[in-house]
């Protein structure tokens, strides 16, 4: 998987649940029955989950939406992917998890894939969401004000 960002999905039921939310998964190994390993190219966008719970309840609610990079650019590192991206947002804890999921689905409603919205946008919902306050919805409008931009930069 040279050049791509790999990220070891795990799902153990009720104990284990590493999934990706979306993302453009290029390759795909199955390690064992419960483990795979996907790459996705450089520059895309994913969200990345992480749950885990022991017998007392939720012990780890995670959600990290990265942007991968290109071999030799700078990034974060995140445990299960390698080799890291940018770090676009970054919460914890099931209640903002589930609002960032909630975010994703609204994304969704508006017929917008969430790998193609603007990178800033995962950035004001972290920022609004670490402040406690409500994130601003992203609407066609907006996707299409980013569209334009991301042309005029070509």
């Amino acid at each position: 998987m040279s050049g791509r960002t790999t990220i070891e999905l795990t799902w153990i039921e009720g104990h284990i649940e590493r999934w990706l939310r979306f993302g453009r998964i290029v390759q795909e190994t199955i390690r064992r029955r419960s483990v795979r390993v996907v790459g996705v190219d450089p520059g895309s966008v994913f969200a990345f989950i992480r749950w885990a719970a022991n017998d007392y309840g939720t012990v780890e609610s995670r959600i990290d939406i990265l942007q991968t990079t290109c071999p030799g650019e700078s990034y974060s590192t995140v445990p299960f992917v390698k080799p890291g991206g940018v770090s676009l947002l970054r919460l914890s804890g099931w209640p903002k998890v589930e609002t960032v999921l909630l975010c994703i689905d609204q994304i969704e409603a508006e017929h917008i894939a969430p790998e193609e919205v603007c990178p800033n946008h995962w950035r004001h919902v972290h920022n609004r969401l670490s402040c406690n306050l409500e994130p601003r919805p992203y609407t066609p409008f907006r996707h299409d004000a980013w569209l334009k931009r991301r042309a005029l930069a070509a």
